[in-house]
């Protein structure tokens, strides 16, 4: 799962501040630890659909010891490996277009984190860049 690392800070007035090291620009807050979690999802979501729109590299996670953070949910971990996978073979949509024999428009539903692409062009999509699809199911931390 893409998990990223939340920082919760309790604010002057009862509320929990809540940033991502990883992304500089997610700061949100809550009016509890479980608000403000659930706050920072969106917030990471939105941070990644921009950068994604900007064509802007997403960081990975930063591995380490375990604190508190978030998972985001597996078709915005799918779009964003397709993102990155994409950036890593120095690919345009076009030619990922081209190579699908899709619009344009097909595409780029394919890197919108708020639209939901059905699976079989996901995977549709990796396979045009040289890549499959593995999901393992297991049992939660």
């Amino acid at each position: 799962m893409l998990r990223y690392p939340i920082k919760l800070e309790p604010d002057d007035n009862g509320t929990f501040l809540a940033t991502c090291p990883a992304l500089p620009e997610v700061t949100t807050f809550g009016d509890d630890k479980v608000d403000a979690l659930k706050r920072a999802t969106d917030a990471i979501e939105e941070a990644l659909s921009a950068r994604i729109a900007d064509g802007t590299d997403i960081p990975a996670p930063a591995k380490g010891p375990r604190t508190p953070g978030v998972s985001l949910p597996l078709m915005t971990e799918l779009k964003v490996s397709l993102y990155r996978t994409l950036k890593e073979k120095a690919m345009t949509r076009a030619e990922l277009m081209r190579r699908l024999k899709w619009n344009r428009e097909s595409v780029d539903r394919l890197f919108r984190l708020d639209h939901a692409s059905k699976l079989d062009q996901i995977e549709a999509a990796f396979h045009a860049l040289g890549k499959d699809i593995d999901i393992r199911i297991k049992e939660p931390a």
